[in-house]
């Protein structure tokens, strides 16, 4: 077990502060990537709200797949945030200091959006199934109050496992190294800077990781087994064309954010700092980066509500 241990006579100073040490290891380029994050967050802000603004003005938008979709770029906007200020801190001013408050606050935001994400990218595959293999009972199935339940449900499950969770690790004595060779706050690093043993804290985080990651992802493939099975028996090419179209955009964010999450965390040796570090990026930049250019893309509905929008901008400006 990989935990930090001292001999009998040392003295030991519990930790008040941690140090992020970023892209440290980049010097030359803290500049460029000051410059660099701060456009992707500036982007991730302004598409995932306008994709959050159209789902809720739009009256073509309003169903059930748009509504989960509207719920999903607001987490994006809260997970992102979670992190990217506080590297784009570290960067502009080279101070990488963070109390051991604000590393647990971190901690417990970041992994309560992570679990809020794996469990509505659960409910919107739980909505394609419904509405390909049941299109008959979709309306009802899917009504308003059923999908304000399960948003709901999405988004307060993960909450009081995290904050217990996140006290659990805290609770810890941390003493020696105060060095964490991440961008960010992350989970598997922090038992390994505590002094004792901290094999059931490990234990629990795993378990955590399973039931609040593993179990959606299992789930959502459940779910696209059934649909695949039901499309391919669909008898035109245009039909089974069409209910692709409609599951591949949420099949694509799937695929990013737990293919990268799974690696990084899940593996069979999660100690280096280094490649979870590159890959932390994919599920908590790159994701909320890429969501609304796989769903404007490949959606011609939302296609059609940007630039109603756009119009009514410009049209606006010019008066």
């Amino acid at each position: 077990m990989n935990h930090q241990e001292k001999p009998p006579g040392e003295n030991l100073t519990e930790l008040i502060e941690f140090v992020l040490l970023g892209f440290a290891d980049m010097p030359h380029l803290q500049w460029f990537l000051f410059g660099l994050f701060l456009i992707i967050y500036i982007i991730i802000l302004m598409s995932n709200g306008t994709i959050f603004v159209i789902t809720k003005m739009d009256p073509a938008l309003q169903s059930p797949m748009y509504f989960f979709l509207a719920n999903f770029s607001f987490l994006e906007i809260c997970y992102v945030s979670a992190t990217l200020p506080r590297l784009l801190m570290n960067l502009g001013t080279q101070r990488k200091r963070i109390s051991l408050a604000a590393c647990a606050t971190q901690m417990c935001f970041v992994f309560v959006f992570a679990v809020t994400e794996c469990l509505l990218l659960a409910v919107m595959a739980y909505d394609r199934y419904v509405a390909i293999c049941n299109p008959l009972q979709y309306p009802l199935a899917m009504n308003h109050r059923v999908c304000i339940q399960l948003v709901t449900c999405a988004w307060t499950i993960g909450i009081p496992v995290q904050i217990g969770q996140t006290c659990q690790i805290f609770s810890l004595p941390f003493c020696g190294s105060n060095i964490i060779n991440h961008f960010f706050c992350d989970i598997f690093p922090m038992p390994k800077l505590a002094c004792g043993d901290i094999f059931v804290n490990e234990m629990l985080v795993y378990t955590v990781a399973v039931l609040f990651g593993m179990v959606p992802f299992l789930l959502i493939l459940g779910s696209y087994s059934k649909i695949i099975s039901i499309i391919l028996k669909l008898p035109s090419a245009t039909s089974r064309a069409k209910a692709f179209s409609t599951c591949l955009s949420h099949l694509m964010v799937v695929v990013l954010f737990f293919g990268s999450a799974i690696i990084t965390y899940l593996r069979p040796n999660t100690r280096h700092s280094e490649g979870n570090k590159v890959l932390s990026l994919f599920y908590t930049i790159l994701t909320p980066l890429f969501n609304p250019i796989i769903y404007s893309l490949r959606n011609k509905d939302v296609i059609m509500a940007l630039r109603k929008l756009l119009l009514t901008v410009i049209f606006k400006l010019k008066i």
